[in-house]
């Protein structure tokens, strides 16, 4: 009996089901791509404008939304879209216990706001400064803050089920190979200083603050030093960090990220750092793939890479970190006095969809990149990071739906996780200006050139 509620958990629980969907998603990317079987892109708004003054330069890039929507392409990719995300998440929705028939009303109507997001942050100038994923949390509130989230709209806010799918399908883009492209250099500023900034986070929680809520502290570390709501649902799962300071803890991470993806290009310059000092930097300090590579941008396109590559041999470290908060606050944290803790206990609270985002990257580095090339790769990324974008704009249109500022106010006890995220970002930029100028600076070590 025991065996058969353990099997049965791999098809009734949200985290295994969003391993099933991410895969599903993934195999069928891959056949469209490598055997040119059909066409699988999810849609995507191109750059429009308000009709603000542009150059020449500038109007080459942008097609006027009229054109977008007559288009029959435009029209067929927001179709397939919807069906492929609405009837993977209503199965999985069902098979978890969700009644299909509150579910699929629900879903329509985050859609909706999810294509309205996609539409805003495509916008020549909002596109330029503001990611999708302010936009998503603006929207969010919008609703939740105004004439609030009706509770038939509830079933489809799913914040966890859509980024852990995010998660699984974003698994298949981080390549061991990008280890190889920074060598040394990205190790240590992404895998030396991200530990250490954990470590104090928690010190600083725990000790100086006094936080008793041990789960909101390592879920806000994580956020803090690796990359923000991707590693903050991680380790808030291994931890069993409640829904409403995961939320507030991602509300915190996504206002700083906008902020720092605003104002430190713009302090990289004032210093006069070099252009791979300053995407390294950014790499290791700004949350979000997304944000870093439009700070990155900003300061040029070695520092553009610079920034993309820390950041993803960063994200490596979200399955390990989810890996080790499991084992810890098994063993220690969540543990009673007398109590022996097995490895069941530690399986059971070890995040199962960070199986799934090793396994999609293992398959991608491993058996796809070496058999089809690393351009084949990257077409089949290009269409999946599409589907990756779409759960997560799914996902942060919920924590805007989630999030009430009466509410987060009251989370904030006193004000502690603020200070937490302060303290902890400002010494997480300074640890890794230090490693940044240690590795990159030319002083000690011979400055890498990436083409």
């Amino acid at each position: 009996m025991a065996n058969n509620k353990s099997i049965s958990k791999l098809w009734k629980t949200e985290d295994w089901l969003a391993v099933w969907i991410g895969f599903i998603i993934i195999a069928i990317g891959l056949v469209a791509v490598l055997a040119n079987a059909f066409d699988f892109s999810a849609l995507t708004f191109k750059t429009w404008t308000w009709g603000e003054p542009l150059t020449d330069a500038q109007l080459a890039k942008v097609v006027p939304l009229g054109q977008q929507f007559a288009s029959g392409v435009f029209w067929g990719k927001l179709l397939r879209t919807f069906l492929v995300l609405g009837v993977l998440f209503s199965v999985g929705a069902a098979l978890t216990g969700e009644k299909v028939r509150r579910f699929i009303p629900a879903f329509v109507v985050v859609f909706v706001l999810s294509v309205a997001v996609r539409l805003i942050s495509a916008e020549f100038t909002l596109n330029r400064y503001l990611e999708w994923a302010f936009w998503a949390l603006i929207v969010g509130m919008l609703v939740s803050n105004t004439v609030g989230t009706p509770k038939w709209l509830k079933p489809a806010v799913k914040t966890e089920f859509y980024i852990k799918t995010g998660l699984v399908i974003m698994g298949f883009s981080v390549l061991f190979s990008n280890i190889a492209k920074f060598g040394l250099y990205g190790l240590g500023i992404a895998w030396i200083v991200t530990p250490v900034v954990i470590l104090f986070m928690w010190w600083f929680g725990t000790r100086v603050l006094k936080m008793d809520n041990k789960p909101l502290v390592i879920t806000m570390a994580s956020a803090t030093s690796v990359c923000g709501t991707s590693a903050a649902i991680a380790t808030g799962a291994a931890s069993n960090c409640k829904k409403d300071d995961l939320t507030m803890t991602i509300s915190i991470s996504i206002i700083f990220t906008v902020l720092m993806m605003a104002f430190e290009p713009v302090l990289i310059r004032w210093v006069g750092m070099s252009p791979i000092m300053g995407g390294a930097l950014i790499g290791g300090t700004v949350d979000s793939t997304g944000a870093v590579a439009v700070a990155g941008s900003v300061l040029g396109g070695e520092a553009e890479q610079a920034a993309v590559l820390v950041k993803m041999i960063q994200n490596i470290l979200i399955g390990f970190v989810a890996f080790f908060v499991a084992l810890f606050f098994a063993t220690s944290v969540g543990r009673k006095d007398g109590q022996k803790v097995g490895a069941g206990e530690i399986w059971n609270r070890f995040p199962k969809f960070i199986i799934g985002f090793f396994v999609a990257s293992l398959v991608a580095s491993f058996l796809v990149q070496p058999l089809a090339g690393a351009d084949q790769v990257k077409a089949v990324n290009g269409v999946l990071d599409q589907y990756k974008n779409w759960a997560f704009v799914l996902a942060f249109v919920s924590i805007g739906l989630d999030t009430n500022f009466k509410d987060l106010v009251k989370q904030m006890q006193g004000g502690k996780p603020l200070w937490l995220y302060l303290v902890g970002q400002a010494f997480n930029i300074a640890l890794t200006f230090f490693a940044v100028w240690l590795l990159l600076s030319g002083v000690l070590f011979p400055v890498p050139h990436l083409s």
